[in-house]
C-alpha cells in the first residue's frame, strides 16, 4: 500500500513538473503590453471623421465611424476612378489586426506585431487573403499607417500582383 502511494505522490509530482514547464513556456501578454496595443488603437480611433487626401491616381475620401460598440473602427475609403473599399481595424491583445474588403473582390486579413511603440508608425502584414480566384491574383500585403498629428496621415499600401510588388502612398488632411 505504501509503494502504491508512493507512486501517485510521484506521478502527482511529475504532472505538476511538465505542467510548470508547460505554462512557462506559454506566449505571456504582460499588461504592460495590451497597455501599449490599447493606446495603438485609441490613437486610430482618434481618426473619426471626414478626411481628403490624394494618392498617385488622384484625389480620395475617406470617412472613419466606430461601429460594433465601440470596438471597431470602419474606414470607407474611396478614389475618384475606383468603387469604395472597407476596411475594420480591431484590437487583439497585443496586436491589431484588420481586414480591408478590397475593390478587387478580396479580403486580406493583416496583423501589427506586438505593440511595443504606440506613438510610431503602425506597420501591418498579411497573415491571410479570403476571396482569391487564384494565387497570384492581386491582394494587399502590407499597411503602414503613420499619423504626423491631428489633422494629418499617411497610409502606405502594399501590393503584390503575379509576384511583383508595388506601394501606393496616401496623404490625407482631416476634413471634419
Amino acid at each position: 500500500m505504501k509503494s502504491s502511494a508512493n507512486r501517485s505522490l510521484w506521478n502527482l509530482s511529475v504532472a505538476v513538473f511538465l505542467g510548470l514547464i508547460l505554462l512557462s513556456s506559454a506566449p505571456h501578454t504582460s499588461a504592460h503590453e495590451k497597455a501599449k496595443s490599447a493606446a495603438a488603437f485609441e490613437k486610430l480611433i482618434s481618426l473619426v471623421g471626414e478626411w481628403e487626401g490624394t494618392n498617385s491616381a488622384g484625389q480620395v475620401k475617406a470617412t472613419y465611424t466606430l461601429v460594433s460598440g465601440g470596438t471597431a473602427l470602419m474606414e470607407r475609403l474611396q478614389s475618384a476612378n475606383e468603387s469604395e473599399m472597407l476596411t475594420l481595424y480591431t484590437l487583439d491583445g497585443d496586436h491589431l489586426n484588420i481586414i480591408h474588403y478590397c475593390n478587387a473582390g478580396n479580403q486580406p486579413q493583416m496583423r501589427t506585431a506586438t505593440i511595443l511603440e504606440p506613438a510610431g508608425p503602425l506597420m501591418f502584414k498579411v497573415v491571410q487573403v479570403t476571396g482569391l480566384k487564384s494565387p497570384d491574383e492581386g491582394h494587399m500585403t502590407g499597411l503602414v499607417v503613420t499619423m504626423s498629428d491631428h489633422d494629418h496621415f499617411t497610409q502606405q499600401w502594399t501590393y503584390l500582383d503575379k509576384g511583383k510588388s508595388s506601394t501606393s502612398l496616401f496623404k490625407f488632411t482631416r476634413k471634419s
